[in-house]
């Protein structure tokens, strides 16, 4: 098992793989939830990633549905707030959108009652509005943190430029970003991740399995009838994809590991990572990703998915 890596310099340590809670109350039930997250518990983890958003993108759900789910986990007790760190998110729900400072101040009230806690311990920037000034959204997260409402904030989805003007802009230290990243989405090693490097900032990537593409389950155009995302895995078939499935072939085989942990072993090797966030509809799916965690790559083996997925 990985030793906990420290989210930014705020204190609060986690196991470096972050489970993903867009799945509670929408492919996953609430009781399917509820047996995932105390697997998730079992097997070593201890920080789950949600969104006021989720999942206000399925017909007949508004939003807050992720954070409700959660939120009954956690009034069950038998010390479940105290072995988790609950990071949450605010700016893209239309409901609550955008990070203008009223809007933060509200969505955080929303989400603390939904969760049925007293303290987030990461509230992030889901989305950059590009309008509100810095020293406004970062003033309201201080605002939050004088209050004891947050512990650490942070950032996702932030062009380089705004990051740099929020991190700049005073108030509390921003001590994660949230950006896309994977074996087949490796924008970030240009600008932000170094970025982040240079500030200590950690990052906790999302889509780390590339919509599920880097599991190996989708290689040919029938392969796309399998499940709901089927559709989105075109764009991988057609670039880079097949090249980087055959890599993680090898890696696997010769490391005895599914493809998944091995892409998720991967990201963990990276600078600045603190986790990816992998979710899990079931707890045999929960087990195989939290086989990542023991899952040592050499540096053939990621010098090999690095050219692959270059």
């Amino acid at each position: 098992m990985q030793s906990k890596r420290e989210l930014g310099k705020s204190g609060i340590r986690i196991t470096p793989l972050m489970l993903g809670g867009n799945v509670f109350g929408f492919t996953a039930d609430e009781k399917a939830s509820f047996a995932v997250l105390d697997a998730f518990l079992e097997l070593g983890g201890d920080a789950i990633d949600t969104a006021d958003v989720y999942s206000r993108w399925v017909p007949g759900h508004q939003g807050g549905e992720s954070e409700t789910v959660l939120g009954k986990w956690l009034a069950q007790g038998g010390g479940r707030r105290e072995k988790v760190v609950i990071g949450t998110k605010v700016g893209m729900w239309d409901k609550r959108l955008g990070i203008a400072r009223q809007n933060i101040l509200d969505a955080c009230d929303d989400s603390l009652r939904r969760l049925g806690i007293e303290t987030i311990d990461l509230y992030q920037l889901h989305r950059d509005d590009e309008m509100t000034a810095p020293e406004e959204f970062m003033g309201a997260l201080d605002t939050l943190v004088k209050a004891g409402k947050v512990r650490a904030v942070g950032l996702s989805n932030f062009k380089p430029e705004r990051m740099r003007v929020a991190l700049a802009a005073g108030g509390p230290r921003v001590e994660t970003l949230q950006p896309e990243y994977s074996l087949m989405s490796r924008e970030i090693e240009a600008d932000l991740m170094p970025l982040c490097v240079e500030r200590g900032v950690s990052l906790i990537t999302y889509f780390a399995l590339a919509s599920g593409y880097l599991t190996g389950k989708y290689r040919t155009a029938e392969d796309k009838a399998k499940s709901v995302r089927g559709g989105r895995m075109d764009k991988y078939m057609e670039g880079k994809g097949p090249k980087v499935l055959a890599a993680l072939d090898a890696v696997s085989a010769r490391r005895d590991a599914s493809q998944a942990q091995v892409a998720l072993a991967w990201i963990m090797t990276k600078p600045a990572i603190a986790a990816p966030i992998a979710s899990a509809t079931k707890v045999e799916q929960l087990r195989e990703l939290m086989g990542a965690l023991s899952l040592e790559l050499s540096a053939d083996d990621i010098a090999e998915l690095d050219r692959a997925s270059a």
